[in-house]
């Protein structure tokens, strides 16, 4: 099977290019299952109803999210009822809003996705290696997709490696740059150090440059608002062996 896995989407004009793109995409590509994260897809940061409620009718299937996932308050009520919209399972406690995995039944198969956030460089949550072996030692499909949503590329790959054979595929978002580095790993968990944005070519992380710029130098607040078209799509095409839940191929994808 096809699972093709969408990098953070930036604002409104992010989702319009993602709306206006995926549907072709999956058509070429034979797509079966979308994962997207979608933290940054409302204007500003972080997710609203309606930013995800746009994902899912422009064709994704399931939204990951991260740092930014409780940015908005209003959101909160969608993470406790909608099981398609996680965020990281590594929050400490009981008190986080909604659910940090979910095994999606597509009929002839069922598929894990597992959404984590990393703790170098970003907030101190639960260690996710831990919370990674709690959550499948507890169940999941032997098709299992995991989301890590981190800063350090060192990081991700360690748990890329630590994950090796136990679950179909690790893809990093977070750093909105798409990484060089597909291949399948030893034991045959496809990986991709980050999959990317979508979002404004001309831009610094989907922010305006000069707002960034003005940032950097100043070091003053600065409101920083979302670029322009041109936009990309980055993603990556992981084909899963529905028998083995081994990953056969990675195609990273940039559509213009």
């Amino acid at each position: 099977m096809n699972i093709l896995a969408i990098g953070d989407v930036v604002g409104s004009v992010g989702c319009r290019f993602l709306r206006s793109r995926l549907p072709a995409l999956k058509k070429v590509k034979g797509v079966d299952l979308v994962v997207c994260n979608g933290e940054n897809s409302a204007d500003g940061n972080g997710i609203t109803p309606a930013s995800a409620e746009y994902l899912f009718q422009s064709g994704v299937d399931v939204i990951t999210t991260g740092n930014h996932a409780f940015r908005r308050r209003e959101m909160y009520a969608v993470f406790d009822s909608c099981e398609t919209v996680l965020r990281p399972a590594n929050y400490p406690g009981d008190d986080a809003p909604g659910r940090g995995f979910l095994v999606y039944d597509m009929g002839r198969v069922q598929v894990g996705i597992v959404n984590l956030m990393g703790v170098v460089y970003l907030d101190p949550l639960d260690n996710p290696f831990d919370t990674a072996d709690r959550i499948l030692g507890a169940g999941l499909p032997k098709i299992t997709v995991v989301d890590f949503h981190a800063e350090a590329t060192g990081e991700k790959k360690s748990l890329a490696y630590y994950l090796d054979g136990r679950v179909s595929a690790v893809f990093g978002t977070h750093t909105h740059v798409q990484t060089a580095d597909e291949q399948v790993l030893p034991q045959g968990t496809g990986y991709l150090s980050d999959l990317g944005m979508t979002g404004p070519v001309h831009s610094v992380l989907g922010v305006k440059p000069e707002l960034t710029i003005r940032k950097m130098r100043r070091q003053l607040p600065v409101r920083f608002e979302t670029g322009e078209d041109p936009c990309e799509m980055d993603c990556a095409l992981f084909d899963v062996d529905e028998k083995t839940g081994k990953t056969r191929s990675v195609e990273r994808i940039q559509v213009k």
